[in-house]
């Protein structure tokens, strides 16, 4: 994800922090300033949302860990100012998978609250409960307060939630995973209205809440429909197999040309008919505003590509289109490129499908 840092690497999985949680922990560390006017209330305010923090990543290993017992790697895990995010290479197929990923996470967080909840007790500091705020009361009685909250709030059964992976999981043990999504999102983005309309009444901050549902809800939704579509389709099915191919010798003037010439806007680019690597528009754009235009193609082709082989699954396709942010992929049969799939021609095959179908 853009704007990124990378805070570390623990048991093989990259965790990365976005930029705005750095804001966060500013504005933390100057509200509770303000309201102490010390130091030291500006830093056990920082301290109480790092290890808010903390919890959440321990939260997302939860889920990764779990994955990686179905042999599902993570590609790593965001850090973001509305919580924690673990990028699964892909979505649990079985329904009883799905289920123990999903509920993994919020387990985590039960194990804290009730390691903390022990340790209150053996060193007796527990207080009671309704006498918490988020700046006053025993440091480990927050957090432990924070996790429970944080187990509630991922049950809730709507996506992008823990809990609407388990409602989409339960559902699916007993119906089509496609309709079983259908039915976890529609009762998600019914969630949402409940939750903006108590919003519009009490609490501005719940219209946040319902807009992020209701996109979360959206989103998988949509995804379902896609890979529902083009599911046991082979990648040859679907491919572009009449594309323009630049020799890496090529000029980006001839590379003008055939962009002018056709719809195409990746081009291949081989060297003694061996696939070396993608020229992409944005690339050729920058390119033609930085060089002049009899500089060679090799010269700004992007040697660090995906493909995808003859005989893969379109879903397969479309999951590396959507992983590697690119626009294009190669299709290959024993090393020789033999056609190009690309976002544009996915959705116009689905939409031609739906159309043979209706």
């Amino acid at each position: 994800m853009k704007w990124s840092i990378k805070i570390g690497r623990y048991l093989g999985i990259d965790v990365y922090m976005h930029f705005t949680f750095l804001l966060l922990v500013s504005w933390v560390g100057y509200a509770n300033w303000r309201q102490e006017q010390n130091i030291a209330a500006a830093a056990a305010g920082v301290l109480f949302i790092l290890a808010i923090f903390l919890c959440v990543i321990l939260h997302e290993f939860g889920h990764a860990l779990t994955a990686r017992k179905y042999g599902i790697k993570t590609r790593d895990i965001i850090l973001l100012p509305i919580g924690g995010l673990a990028r699964l290479e892909r979505i649990p197929t079985h329904p009883l998978q799905e289920l123990w990923v999903a509920l993994a996470g919020p387990a985590v967080n039960v194990v804290i609250a009730a390691g903390l909840f022990a340790w209150l007790q053996i060193t007796a500091t527990f207080e009671p409960m309704q006498t918490l705020t988020l700046t006053a009361g025993p440091f480990f009685e927050r957090l432990m307060a924070v996790n429970l909250f944080l187990v509630l709030f991922n049950m809730i059964p709507a996506f992008p939630m823990d809990g609407g992976r388990v409602l989409r999981a339960l559902l699916a043990t007993r119906q089509d995973y496609g309709r079983a999504t259908q039915i976890a999102a529609g009762i998600g983005q019914g969630i949402a209205v409940i939750f903006g309309f108590i919003g519009l009444l009490y609490n501005p901050f719940l219209l946040f809440i319902a807009l992020f549902v209701w996109i979360g809800a959206a989103q998988e939704a949509s995804t379902a429909q896609l890979k529902s579509a083009i599911g046991g389709i082979p990648v040859q099915q679907a491919m572009i197999d009449d594309f323009k191919v630049l020799d890496v010798n090529d000029s980006l003037d001839k590379a003008v040309e055939l962009t002018l010439s056709s719809s195409q806007k990746d081009f291949p680019v081989v060297d003694s008919g061996r696939l070396v690597g993608i020229l992409t528009q944005s690339d050729l754009l920058k390119a033609l505003a930085e060089r002049e235009k009899h500089a060679t193609v090799a010269t700004v082709i992007q040697t660090d590509f995906t493909e995808v082989d003859r005989g893969d699954m379109l879903e397969s396709a479309f999951a590396k289109l959507s992983d590697c942010n690119c626009h294009t992929l190669p299709v290959m049969q024993a090393d020789r490129i033999v056609g190009l799939v690309t976002m544009d021609n996915l959705g116009e095959y689905m939409r031609i499908q739906a159309a043979m179908k209706s």
